[in-house]
């Protein structure tokens, strides 16, 4: 069965996605005499982010955001990394020097909901393949194709936006969870890397010739990047397997660029080859030492983001049984100096601590800082 989720934004700050910054910091802001027509952007927090579009004093939110095929329990890390690894795509081709992000307007909810599903006698827009008719796990039609989004990349001039290319993303299935009756037990179709980069691909150009129809989007740059969903049971999100950057006016894909990507989960598991064990070894010691100075832990893992073997980001969970307001500031003035002494350096790493009640501190570094700035959050 097939129905729309929209996923909510978590409470905590995605992996290796950095805050906005001052609207003062953007020639097209009217600075604190903010005016509630017209365009505005929010400005960057660093020359590596993405600045954003405000009109008429509102955020410009997607229209599509988050449109995905129901699958049970799902895997909310598939999503940040889906709409992070979007942004890293579209730095490759749209600058952040000289590109404004905006969130997709083009693809409407609607679109995106009849796109994802099944073709069908009712929607002949569906990607995913028609039914047919069996329950088997190794027999039937999976659903490859989970989710479809899109990223606007703008162009100023004169103090006015245009639009400058489109990045969209099609998120491909491992793993295709199924019912063969309502409120039933769950199946599992798994489909393999090949198989689903081989489909997508293949959707590709119907994506592109279908947007390429909207007067819009006709002569602009469109980058379509392919993803691979993680299964539900995974710790870490899935990750991009390629892109393909199509010159304005183009209704195929012509070749496709490969991207080496993989999220792994640290502590490694054992028998699970390591991306690279400066940094496993890195972050062991890391974990040890907060552990025996701070016993009153539940864990330490950590997320990290690598591009072959080369490490792109980390993002670290520490869940604490700390109760007392002195034990968070204490601990979280520790990790500031554990953190840049053991952790791998020159790449963006934040790390949250939490408990049971939520978020108790929170620090951060980007790729070309050293300290690791951090936030207490009040008990009151």
């Amino acid at each position: 069965m097939k129905r729309l989720r929209t996923f909510i934004a978590l409470a905590a700050v995605p992996l290796f996605l950095a805050a906005c910054g001052n609207l003062s910091s953007s020639s097209m802001s009217s600075g604190s005499n903010t005016s509630k027509s017209g365009t505005q952007l929010t400005g960057q927090s660093t020359d590596t982010d993405y600045e954003g579009v405000i009109k008429s004093g509102h955020y410009q939110t997607s229209k599509s955001r988050g449109v995905t095929n129901t699958q049970d329990s799902g895997n909310t890390y598939n999503l940040k990394s889906f709409e992070s690894g979007m942004q890293n795509v579209s730095k490759k081709v749209f600058s952040t020097k000289n590109y404004v992000f905006q969130e997709g307007q083009y693809l409407s909810t609607d679109t995106v909901q009849n796109w994802i599903d099944r073709k069908s006698k009712s929607n002949s827009t569906g990607l995913n393949p028609a039914s047919n008719g069996s329950t088997s796990a190794s027999k039937r039609n999976p659903i490859y194709i989970q989710a479809i989004e899109e990223q606007d990349y703008m162009t100023q001039k004169n103090n006015k936006l245009s639009l400058g290319g489109v990045t969209v993303g099609i998120a491909v299935n491992s793993v295709d969870y199924y019912k063969k009756e309502q409120y039933g037990a769950t199946y599992e179709t798994k489909i393999d890397k090949a198989t689903g980069e081989a489909y997508a691909k293949k959707v590709a150009n119907t994506v592109l010739q279908r947007m390429r129809k909207k007067s819009a989007l006709k002569n602009v740059p469109i980058v379509i990047a392919i993803y691979r969903q993680a299964s539900d049971d995974s710790l870490v999100g899935g990750n991009f397997l390629a892109y393909s950057t199509n010159k304005a006016g183009t209704t195929s894909v012509s070749s496709w660029t490969a991207l080496d990507e993989k999220n792994y989960v640290f502590p490694i598991e054992s028998g699970t080859s390591s991306p690279n064990s400066n940094d496993v070894s890195a972050f062991s010691n890391f974990k040890s030492q907060v552990e025996n100075f701070f016993p009153n832990l539940s864990g330490v893992t950590a997320q990290a983001r690598y591009s072959g073997k080369t490490l792109q980001g980390m993002h670290v969970n520490i869940t604490t049984q700390f109760y007392s307001q002195t034990e968070i500031i204490s601990f979280t003035q520790y990790l500031q100096t554990a953190a840049q002494k053991y952790l791998p350096s020159g790449v963006p790493i934040d790390i949250t601590v939490s408990s049971t009640d939520g978020v108790q501190s929170f620090l951060a570094r980007t790729a070309t800082e050293k300290k690791f700035t951090s936030h207490v959050f009040n008990s009151y």
